[in-house]
């Protein structure tokens, strides 16, 4: 009974914490001239960065740098990246970072310049830990199973939990939108998306290390997922599936002498993994962007006046604290509308060819 209610009040903790941990990094940051820039502050939390930023105490910045890998016109540069807060107007062996938080260097001409930027950014470093737990999540249950049988108890616990969410996208999501010879041959796919999707939006909704990243925010990720699914849905379809692209089951006049429909079902093919990419992406930064730009409201009241501040401050943190816990929401949801489009693409892509009534019926 005691640890439940030790686990009630940390969870509590915690969203308090993720409610007011914006306030914190706007009360010591984003300001010019007194005032607060709420567009470079969203843009600076929800962007990728050479350093993982925790907060500003007393004007020194607190945070974590990462490992700075570059190859410009005077060749291969490694150092990390709080050279550049030390060196003189941030230029250090003749590289710095833009405005738009890009390393850059001068050409002859004076002409800024991007160079080849292999380093370790901060959605680079979330990526790896995301991974990382992944790994030890699905070791761990493994491990569990390894040592039971078929008629051995439920597993309980967090071997339950995961069972749980497993047994949901396996049985609710990939047998159901997928034929049965080709659900089993996509379900590891299917299945690391959901968790891999689910897991960093967790992560971003934590306002301290290891969380905090925008990953599915970035839409260099939620590009590369797109094209992970496009590709297996077209490497591996049907000939059915190509023939309704390229010669549709329509009168002729829609394909001939203009291939009118067939145009329209080819752009299909890219427009379908567009959409995942944009859905998933606008969905996590629109979120992130909303309890940063709540935060701002605060400070920007404040500066109005002491009463307006006073008056508005409550609801501010009330509604952040509210889309918080609605992001938890919108982090499973974004998971499963991914992952469940995902299959009934693939599936769509398996159908086999409708044969004649007369052929049935034989």
């Amino acid at each position: 009974m005691k640890v439940k209610v030790i686990n009630k009040y940390l969870l509590l903790g915690l969203i308090f914490l993720m409610g007011i941990m914006p306030l914190k990094s706007v009360a010591s940051e984003g300001k010019e001239d007194g005032k607060i820039n709420v567009q470079e502050l969203v843009m600076e939390h929800t962007n990728d960065a050479h350093e993982w930023h925790i907060t500003t105490f007393h004007g020194t910045k607190i945070s974590i740098p990462l490992p700075v890998i570059v190859k410009s016109s005077t060749g291969w540069h490694a150092f990390m990246s709080f050279r550049f807060d030390e060196a003189k107007n941030g230029v250090y062996e003749g590289l710095y970072v833009n405005k738009d938080g890009k390393i850059c260097e001068k050409n002859s001409e004076g002409a800024e310049q991007r160079v080849m930027d292999l380093s370790i950014t901060k959605d680079v470093l979330q990526l790896w830990i995301v991974v990382i737990l992944l790994l030890v999540i699905f070791l761990y249950c493994a491990h569990w199973y390894k040592h039971k049988s078929p008629e051995s108890d439920a597993p309980k616990g967090f071997v339950g939990f995961m069972e749980m969410f497993v047994l949901f996208v396996y049985n609710d999501v990939i047998k159901e939108t997928i034929d049965e010879k080709h659900y089993k041959f996509f379900a590891p796919y299917l299945l690391t998306v959901f968790f891999f999707i689910f897991l960093c939006n967790i992560l971003g909704l934590i306002p301290i290390f290891p969380g905090g990243a925008n990953l599915t925010g970035n839409i260099t990720i939620t590009f590369f997922l797109a094209i992970c699914t496009m590709l297996l849905v077209n490497v591996f379809g049907s000939k059915a599936y190509w023939k309704d692209i390229f010669w549709p089951d329509v009168p002729w006049w829609l394909k001939v002498p203009v291939p009118l429909l067939p145009v329209i079902e080819f752009f299909g093919v890219f427009t379908k993994p567009f959409a995942l990419m944009i859905r998933l992406f606008a969905n996590i930064f629109g979120g992130h962007a909303v309890a940063i730009s709540l935060a701002c409201v605060i400070f920007t009241t404040f500066q109005l006046s002491i009463v307006k501040g006073a008056t508005i401050s409550p609801i501010s943190v009330i509604l952040m604290i509210f889309m918080d816990l609605l992001e938890v929401l919108v982090a499973f949801l974004q998971a499963f509308v991914f992952t469940i489009l995902s299959s009934v693409f693939i599936g769509l892509a398996h159908q086999e060819e409708e044969k004649p009534q007369a052929e049935i019926t034989k």
